[in-house]
């Protein structure tokens, strides 16, 4: 977990790049995700090395062995001068890192293309070098600590997109990947994802609950084919491939691609989707891919996406994705069709209420978390629905950390939803059965079946009342009189 005090020496880094004039939250984490990968190569070198020197077995080697190749490691160069650090990292290392993998496709490769190293000052990069070497030989130590590193600068992305997306929460991706529970052999994939948090979500996970028993199989899976993720800006997919890689994984399938548009034909591919799709905007009718105007003829694409996960999904495969609540009651044909097609053709399992604080201080939008499994022939027969009023964080624009915390709830109750059979529908979360979603037009708002208990206040006949407010009046006479006596002594 990241302490106040490694968050005060971030906020210092962050606030020597911003003095600078790099006042973009994304650059700001940008920059310092390269100065972290250079470091990082220096570090994996420095481990090969010592390797080496206790087995004779030789590495393969990330620098070339010359001096100039040598020069470019971050210990050779990080106690020059400023100047000189300045014009090694910019004209020798960067072009290094852009081109290190040669022709190899890796994520990492392809998106660095059009990588620029944009730190204003030689002063100024000092200050970060220093800062994070700091960082790392005192407060950081290993993956984890990284990866909480990493997740710290991403929640100062304050700004949402032109599309509608915003970070999703750690504790709610946590809450989703705990739902649908991936395993060392599934294909996980994000249709929209952003900074690839689901992904790193789900990778944590895993290794937290198998690693201990992973197969070298498997876990050539994980770093390979496991991890998915498509995304149209190509920045964020920068973001993605550094994220995962700071994490460990480093050949994840990370792709520049319109998930929605009749370029993306795949289909039936994946075990888990885990998903927090743009919510605003429309696409042009004509580039949505035919496939899913037969399932949601609709423009927006909150629906689309939705019809998309049912495609790309295998038979049998879970999804927990993130919905505006105009999805759960929206009247028109393109709602009710997709509402029908997840309750009469799939088994949805689960429809989480979210407070609208969630996303603050990105939006207030009111949210819920859909869970549902393919299976082309039906499958639901109750529906379970769950009232969230707390997720570990105050709802204000501050987020900060409080008591009450339902997610510890929810997942107990989702994977023993036997002991949920007779809840009543007073209580936080309950079971509604199918053909009462159907009666109601197949509308998923938990307002719809929530039961709320009114108490019966009586109050006294107005007789009563009056005397007692006669009463109370002649106590204050008699209050105002002492007062006076005492006052004109």
């Amino acid at each position: 977990m990241i302490t106040g005090e490694v968050k005060n020496k971030v906020d210092k880094i962050w606030t020597d790049i911003w003095a600078g004039g790099i006042s973009n939250p994304l650059t700001v984490i940008e920059q310092l995700t390269y100065l972290m990968f250079i470091r990082s190569l220096d570090e994996k070198e420095l481990e090969n090395e010592s390797f080496e020197n206790l087995t004779g077995e030789t590495m393969p080697k990330i620098f070339p062995p010359t001096e100039a190749g040598q020069n470019l490691r971050w210990s050779r160069f990080k106690e020059k001068d400023p100047r000189a650090i300045y014009e090694i990292i910019s004209q020798q290392v960067f072009p290094f890192i852009k081109k290190m993998n040669g022709s190899s496709q890796t994520a990492f490769s392809r998106y660095m293309d059009d990588a620029m190293f944009l730190m204003p000052t030689p002063q100024v990069l000092q200050k970060v070098i220093t800062g994070l070497d700091e960082l790392y030989e005192q407060d950081l130590s290993g993956r984890d600590m990284q990866g909480d590193l990493y997740e710290y600068m991403l929640g100062k992305l304050a700004t949402a997109g032109q599309n509608g997306q915003f970070r999703t929460p750690k504790q709610i991706r946590d809450l989703m990947v705990r739902l649908v529970a991936p395993t060392p052999d599934d294909k996980i994939c994000d249709p929209a994802c952003g900074t690839a948090g689901f992904l790193v979500t789900s990778a944590e996970y895993i290794r937290e609950t198998y690693e201990a028993q992973m197969t070298a199989v498997q876990w050539q899976h994980f770093d390979t084919d496991a991890f998915s993720g498509f995304d149209t800006d190509r920045t964020m997919l920068r973001l993605s491939a550094m994220n995962l890689m700071l994490h460990a994984i480093t050949n994840p399938h990370i792709d520049y691609q319109d998930s929605l548009s009749k370029q993306n034909e795949l289909a039936s591919r994946y075990d888990v989707i885990l998903a927090n799709p743009p919510f605003t905007g429309t696409v042009d009718a004509e580039s949505i891919n035919d496939n899913l105007k037969a399932v949601c003829n609709s423009k927006k694409t909150e629906l689309l996406f939705i019809a998309l996960f049912l495609r790309m999904l295998k038979k049998g495969g879970r999804c927990a994705c993130i919905a505006p609540d105009g999805v759960l009651f929206g009247s028109t044909k393109a709602h009710k069709t997709l509402r029908a097609e997840l309750v009469e053709n799939h088994q949805l399992q689960a429809v989480i209420s979210m407070p609208s604080g969630v996303f603050k201080p990105y939006a207030g939008v009111s949210t819920a978390i859909l869970v549902f499994t393919k299976t082309g022939a039906g499958g639901t027969d109750k529906v379970w629905f769950y009232d969230m009023k707390a997720d570990g964080y105050s709802l204000d624009d501050k987020r900060n950390p409080i008591a009450a915390n339902d997610i510890p709830d929810i997942i107990a109750r989702f994977h023993n939803l036997a002991g949920e059979v007779d809840r009543a529908k007073t209580e936080p979360s309950f079971l509604v059965d199918k053909q009462d979603i159907v009666a109601n037009g197949y509308d998923l708002s938990i307002n719809r079946y929530k039961e709320v208990i009114y108490e019966q206040v009586e109050y006294d006949p107005p007789e009563v009342i009056m005397a007692r407010l006669d009463q109370l009046a002649g106590e204050i006479g008699v209050k105002m009189a002492e007062l006076r006596e005492m006052i004109n002594g």
